[in-house]
């Protein structure tokens, strides 16, 4: 890995401080960072090297990180720079980073994370730009958090600013989805396993339903929150992601290229979605774990009388070879029973019922299920005979958890950063998958279903429950070890 200067605009934020600091900090501790990483914070706030030095030191001790190594790094190897929202400190950034270059005898790699607002965005590449800070000796990455855009336009928009500044071999869009060990892991599942890949098609598949569900509520991200929403915050970027890597052919090579090719088509090969497909949802008071919650609209900094959904169920149909048929079930929520992101994948039932006792067909649908979080881990349940007579039909399951194997998995940032460190971009979102996604939610935006209530603490509206029952299926979420 090569030696490179880190620039994290937004270095005093909240994304800063929860996350990406201490993924840093702990691939410093590990060694998988090199040597002389060098660390430069750029934010609007007047400090000194030594100020931010002394906040840098508060997160490592939060997370217990304080060994003398790393103090030491801290002392010698991290920086800040003060910015404003206007152009004036364009040419006093390029000139801080070329000093810290000189006194650390980097080579001229660097990453600018841009950790900031989404609305920030485009000032910020457009001032990298302006400054010459796109283009220099030794490789240049630009890193941008989700949400990229807010809608097709926006989306587009956005992308034009980058492409005027980098090349898109020079961007990393993360969604942290991808970092994940869980979703990195679903391209080795399908396409390392026969058993499983071959079974995955609209010959052997009914449906396959994508469940990210959140407990909490919007704690504080409200001011973000009530101008986004579920169909914004969570369907059209990780739940698609998701779908996509679910549902794509096997790439002709393991590279980012060919990976992205795949996902690409997926979105391409997914019909225009009808109103009547899609519920929207806002939660009301209720009780999640036995504890009372107050009604979305009756939360600190949320506008009186939002209409904005906390919930969004959706179904997708692809027009391909592979999948023609077969529903694709999104849905998010918050204020639901229990946190949980999960693949359920309902296979199809026997096209003949031999055991039939009382005029009832026995069996159950075989389904398999992908946990991304908590408790990873896969299970596929399946029908047995029950010892003795009469003839009764169970159904159990067979289960790998990644806790039992592996132990604590890999923090989905660490992941990511080193990736960026390292110039690989296969778990990144390029510019065509991103205006692909918005163009099929944009019209949902535009022409929005009716707003659903539903209880804190319940699964959601009982309108997507209705529409699942409609087609013959319904929600298979397995609630702790409990299957349904």
């Amino acid at each position: 890995m090569e030696r490179h200067l880190f620039i994290a605009f937004g270095g005093t934020g909240d994304l800063m401080r929860r996350k990406l600091l201490p993924a840093l900090l702990k691939l410093r501790t590990s060694g998988k960072l090199p040597g002389e990483f060098v660390l430069l914070s750029v934010a609007r706030g007047q400090l000194s090297d030594e100020q931010y030095r002394t906040w840098v030191r508060e997160v490592i001790n939060e997370h217990d990180l304080g060994s003398e190594e790393l103090q030491q790094w801290c002392s010698e190897c991290v920086y800040y720079q003060t910015t404003e929202d206007d152009n004036r400190n364009d040419a006093t950034l390029a000139s801080r980073i070329e000093q810290i270059e000189k006194e650390h005898e980097l080579p001229g790699n660097r990453v600018f994370y841009l950790a900031i607002p989404p609305r920030a965005f485009s000032p910020v590449i457009q001032q990298l730009g302006k400054a010459g800070l796109s283009k220099r000796p030794g490789w240049t990455r630009l890193v941008l958090e989700k949400p990229f855009g807010r809608d097709l336009t926006s989306a587009q928009k956005l992308n034009q600013v980058v492409r005027d500044r980098f090349d898109e071999s020079q961007v990393y869009r993360i969604d942290h989805y991808l970092g994940k060990d869980t979703v990195q892991n679903l391209a080795v599942f399908r396409f390392a396993n026969m058993l499983f890949e071959s079974a995955l098609s609209r010959h052997q598949v009914d449906n396959v339903q994508i469940t990210i569900a959140e407990d909490l509520g919007v704690e504080q991200r409200a001011a973000y929150y009530d101008d986004t929403g579920a169909l914004r915050d969570m369907i059209q970027n990780h739940a698609t992601q998701l779908l996509t890597l679910i549902a794509m052919d096997a790439p002709s090579r393991f590279d980012a290229d060919a990976l992205r090719d795949e996902k690409l088509r997926v979105l391409r090969a997914i019909e225009p979605i009808r109103i009547d497909d899609a519920v929207f949802g806002q939660y009301g008071s209720g009780e999640v774990a036995g504890e009372p919650m107050p009604a979305y609209t009756d939360e600190e900094g949320v506008a009186s009388g939002s209409t904005t959904d906390t919930y969004a169920a959706v179904k997708l149909s692809l027009n391909n070879w592979r999948w023609q048929g077969v529903p694709f079930y999104l849905r998010t929520g918050k204020r639901l029973p229990q946190k949980v992101t999960e693949i359920a994948i309902v296979f199809r039932e026997p096209p003949v019922c031999l055991f039939q006792p009382l005029g009832e067909c026995a069996v159950h649908r075989d389904v398999l299920r992908l946990r991304l979080q908590p408790d990873e881990s896969f299970s596929l349940a399946f029908d047995i005979k029950v010892p003795g007579a009469p003839l009764k039909v169970e159904q159990q399951s067979l289960e790998f958890r990644y806790a039992d194997a592996f132990g604590d998995l890999p923090d989905a940032y660490q992941t990511l950063l080193l990736d960026i460190a390292e110039g690989d971009q296969t778990h990144f979102v390029r510019a065509d998958e991103v205006e692909a996604a918005w163009q099929l939610y944009t019209p949902l935006l535009k022409n929005r279903p009716k707003l659903c209530q539903y209880p804190a603490g319940s699964w959601g509206p009982t309108e997507a429950d209705q529409r699942l029952a409609s087609e013959g299926s319904r929600w298979r979420t397995r609630a702790n070890s409990r299957i349904e």
